[in-house]
């Protein structure tokens, strides 16, 4: 027998901090994924826009964004419009947005090899429905970008 002090392992103590590790790894992922996948939700629709030395970013509280590709597709946003339908389709899409802001700006996108006639009717069309605010979408040319 011994005498002396009898210590008693108190057992396991409760964990008073947060391990950050797993978390730190889950947010580490998630950022790789938005790195990966943030070019790719860009416009699919690939067009050579025209450059401009003075383009600038439009910042319209409501806009309608029409596309015409190279060989004078219609595209309504992202949507391929038919060409049978295109004409009533914007027109329509047109008369609501005037209906619901007159001020809403119409984003046209026009491929550099698109001929001027096809820009000028369908903006015929945009006009017709009671649009007037009209912006051309153009690439910055690379001294105007350097200003």
């Amino acid at each position: 027998m011994a005498f002396g002090r009898l210590e008693r392992n108190p057992g396991s103590q409760p964990m008073s901090e947060i391990n950050m590790t797993p978390l730190i790894d889950v947010m580490l992922v998630l950022l790789v994924i938005f790195i990966i996948t943030a070019p790719l939700m860009a416009s699919s629709l690939k067009l050579d826009l025209p450059q401009s030395a003075a383009a600038a970013p439009s910042d319209a509280p409501a806009l309608l964004a029409l596309a015409i590709d190279a060989q004078g597709g219609l595209f309504l946003g992202e949507q391929a419009l038919a060409a049978d339908q295109a004409r009533s389709t914007i027109e329509q899409r047109a008369r609501e947005a005037a209906r619901r802001d007159p001020a809403t700006e119409v984003q046209l996108r026009a491929d550099s090899r698109v001929p001027y006639g096809r820009v000028a009717e369908v903006l015929g069309w945009v006009q017709q429905a009671g649009l007037t605010r009209v912006g051309f979408v153009t690439e910055t040319t690379a001294a105007g970008a350097a200003k």
